[in-house]
């Protein structure tokens, strides 16, 4: 007998960086124009990764304008990136709690 079930796909962490603009209740700075955040989200995928962090950052009032993905650990790594510990922790922390973990927000003024 033979099991047919598919294996499970193994979830990665992608970092992403978020831009948003502004909203009510947002809580950027009351000068900013927007912001950008710098996210380590967990997912199967890419995709998922960003639908996860878009749906989070959605949650908490912000309003996400452009997502750009830059990579798993292991691809930014291949690429010469190097990577510092409180980043990997960071990471890790997101790959066990499934979860999105905003590490930074940059601010936007004119």
């Amino acid at each position: 007998m033979t099991d047919d079930t598919p294996s499970p796909r193994t979830r990665e962490v992608f970092t992403l960086v978020v831009e948003v603009g502004r909203k009510t209740g947002d809580g950027l700075p009351d000068k900013a124009t927007g912001a950008a955040l710098m996210c380590y989200a967990a997912g199967i995928d890419e995709a998922e990764a960003v639908r996860e962090t878009v749906a989070v950052l959605k949650q908490a009032d912000l309003a996400p304008l452009d997502v750009s993905g830059h990579g798993t650990r292991a691809e930014r790594e291949a690429e010469g990136e190097e990577i510092d510990p409180e980043e990997i922790a960071l990471m890790d922390r997101a790959l066990d709690e499934n979860s999105v973990i905003v590490a930074q927000m940059t601010a936007f003024y004119d």
